[in-house]
C-alpha cells in the first residue's frame, strides 16, 4: 500500500511531461505539414556532373 503513495505522485509527473512535451511540439510546428515529408522521398533529385579525377602534380 505505501508503494501507491510513490507511484501515483511519479505517473503524475510523468503525465505532466508528456503533455508539456505535446503541447511544445504544437506550437513548435512539429504537426504542421504531415503529407509533404512522405512524398518528399519519392522525388528524384537533380543529378550533377561527376567531377574529373584529380591530377597527381608530385609525380616525376
Amino acid at each position: 500500500m505505501s508503494i501507491l503513495l510513490m507511484l501515483v505522485p511519479i505517473s503524475l509527473v510523468l503525465l505532466g511531461v508528456a503533455v508539456w512535451a505535446f503541447v511544445w511540439a504544437v506550437r513548435r510546428g512539429q504537426f504542421d505539414d504531415l503529407d509533404t515529408p512522405s512524398l518528399d522521398i519519392l522525388c528524384d533529385d537533380p543529378r550533377e556532373a561527376p567531377l574529373p579525377p584529380a591530377r597527381d602534380t608530385d609525380a616525376d
